[in-house]
């Protein structure tokens, strides 16, 4: 083994246990509500094979579940899978949801999906986001949707993201290198949400969304 691929391995082993410590400093870190762009999105899409790349807490999965779709999820935190798992199962949907363990610049899911979805894959440990979003896109079945939504700004309490890139959809569909005339761009648009600030205070942040359908 290389320095280069000892040092290699050694980042992603603290990317990991960066994400770890960061779901153990509360019992929750998100809301439990799946995001509203996926939502809005996948509502009106025929159900089938889904899956959720840094699924998180697993508030998405289990939507989708819910939804009538089986769900393959994966994250880099362990702790994070073992919290999704538990929501999955009190939501009964268990049986619909496959929770898998994948540093997504080193392992990927097999198969095939009719929606992949990528909702703020970002991250502040070695995230090789271009070559991940192109993998996710090689996983979309015929006539289905890889649907990307990402921070387009970090709000004003927020510090020290300046290793962190934030693309804009156009950007990001650049970045994918479709073949032309197999893809359709179904959306691609910036969107403004309100979220509290650590005191409470409302306030405005900018989001943006990629939405593309294999034909």
């Amino acid at each position: 083994m290389t320095s280069d691929s000892t040092a290699s391995d050694a980042a992603r082993a603290s990317d990991a246990e960066l994400w770890d410590e960061r779901y153990r400093e509360s019992r929750r870190i998100w809301s439990g509500k799946p995001n509203a762009p996926l939502v809005r999105e996948v509502e009106g899409l025929k159900p089938g094979r889904a899956l959720d790349l840094g699924c998180g807490e697993g508030a998405d999965a289990v939507w989708l579940a819910r939804e009538g779709w089986r769900v393959t999820a994966t994250d880099i935190s362990r702790v994070a899978l073992e919290r999704a798992a538990e929501h999955g199962a009190e939501a009964g949907v268990a049986d619909r949801i496959d929770w898998q363990f994948h540093d997504l610049g080193v392992s990927f899911p097999e198969g095939e999906y009719d929606l992949v979805s990528a909702q703020f894959l970002h991250s502040m440990g070695d995230l090789p986001r271009e070559r991940i979003l192109r993998r996710a896109a090689a996983a979309v079945a015929p006539g289905g949707v890889l649907l990307v939504v990402g921070h387009a700004g970090f709000p004003a309490w927020e510090h020290d993201h300046a290793d962190v890139e934030l693309p804009t959809p156009d950007e990001v569909l650049a970045s994918l290198e479709l073949p032309a005339g197999e893809w359709d761009v179904l959306v691609s648009a910036e969107h403004e949400r309100v979220q509290n600030d650590p005191d409470g205070n409302p306030t405005t942040r900018t989001d943006n969304t990629l939405k593309v359908r294999r034909r």
